[in-house]
């Protein structure tokens, strides 16, 4: 053998982690805040689960402090070219001011059944280039390029639709393929028209006094796809802010029990003027209550959906400290925010439906708006010791 190659392959067996048997990972979780906090999503990165030794990070296994399996999720991040995962997340419910402990250790690959998923999204090439995406709460589209030239119905648009469902079940795949999705037949339905507006929360630019927004989407990437949360990238074409050149690479998750989705806005800027400002937005509507609160960080608004529908409440929501001021122009309510370092903007957005359920009134979806901003302001506190 080379011995160039020998002492590659030695240094390569070296670098491979070991097997630990029987080893395991402690980890606590605490809730800080006065108040409950349901399908909270707790992340345990690739780093702090070495010491368990696992080959692939699906074979992880999470039991709640009685020993009893608790669902999880091992996820890519940053979508490199390997597609390897670089943490495990998993869920749980806790009152005001509860810490949980959970045992973390390698097992058989996790294979899950349908009925597990609560997040789900995909390519819709048959239906002009959509994506959709959804978990157990709420749905959504986005639209490609394709649908800028379909004969039957065409529109150039970044927003952000609607689907607004009553049941847990994810529906994307059935509601397509029965191809009347506008009629709810008791599992809820599209009421929704987005249009050119920004829906519930697309994104834009804010400059001289205007929005600015890109065509639709060119191409899709899904990183992570249930059953606890659904993870893509959207990249957007070269669209002009007054004499800049801009393109976006938009990231979108959402987990499962939620009603808000994350993003982040990736902007690449050629001669940009420097009062230009990420904004994200909600469509007006003919009848609706807007209140924002910019201290705290979100914007909500209730109103009346169409078609005789219902009603519906949606918010967008920034970090503390992100939110720089309320603006509108004809079609959108908007939130002006800062963007960090490097060009990325990060906000949630997303809805409610009163015939849902959960949230039946403006004071109610008001009242979950503001707390999940404290949320955001106030993280589960994790960490991960070695186990007994």
């Amino acid at each position: 053998m080379n011995p160039l190659l020998k002492k590659t392959t030695a240094l390569t067996l070296l670098m491979v982690p070991v097997m630990c048997q029987g080893a395991s990972l402690e980890v606590s979780v605490a809730n800080a805040l006065p108040l409950a906090r349901a399908s909270q999503t707790i992340q345990v990165s690739a780093q702090d689960l070495a010491p368990l030794g696992a080959k692939n990070l699906n074979l992880i296994h999470v039991k709640d402090a009685a020993g009893a399996e608790v669902l999880c999720q091992a996820i890519d991040l940053d979508g490199d070219a390997l597609r390897s995962f670089d943490a495990v997340i998993f869920q749980a419910d806790f009152a005001a001011g509860e810490t949980k402990h959970f045992t973390l250790t390698t097992g058989a690959k996790q294979v899950y059944a349908k009925e597990q998923y609560k997040a789900f999204g995909r390519f819709v090439r048959e239906r002009f280039d959509d994506f959709t995406w959804e978990n157990d709460r709420i749905a959504h589209r986005t639209y490609g390029a394709a649908l800028e030239t379909w004969k039957g119905e065409p529109l150039t648009s970044s927003t952000v639709d609607i689907w607004s469902k009553r049941i847990p079940r994810m529906v994307i795949n059935d509601w397509y393929l029965a191809d009347d999705y506008h009629v709810d037949h008791g599992e809820g339905a599209d009421f929704y028209s987005a249009g050119a507006s920004r829906g519930c929360g697309g994104s834009g630019l804010w400059a001289n006094d205007q929005l600015w927004v890109s065509k639709n989407f060119t191409r899709s990437n899904v990183l992570a796809n249930g059953p606890i949360r659904v993870l893509f990238e959207l990249e957007y074409p070269a669209y002009s802010v007054g004499a800049a050149s801009v393109t976006e690479t938009k990231r979108v998750s959402l987990d499962a029990g939620q009603q808000f989705d994350r993003f982040e806005s990736h902007y690449q800027f050629t001669g940009a003027p420097a009062d230009l400002t990420p904004a994200a937005g909600l469509k007006k509507a003919a009848e609706e209550a807007v209140e924002s609160d910019p201290a705290k960080g979100w914007l909500v608004k209730w109103e009346k959906m169409e078609k005789g529908a219902g009603n519906q409440g949606l918010a967008v929501i920034t970090a503390p400290g992100d939110f720089v001021k309320v603006a509108e122009d004809k079609l959108n309510q908007l939130v002006l925010m800062k963007a960090d370092a490097g060009q990325v903007a990060t906000y949630w957005a997303g809805f409610c439906w009163d015939k849902a359920g959960r949230f039946t009134a403006a004071d109610a979806w008001k009242k979950h708006v503001a707390e999940f901003a404290q949320g955001l302001a106030s993280p589960l506190e994790v960490k991960v010791t070695a186990g007994q």
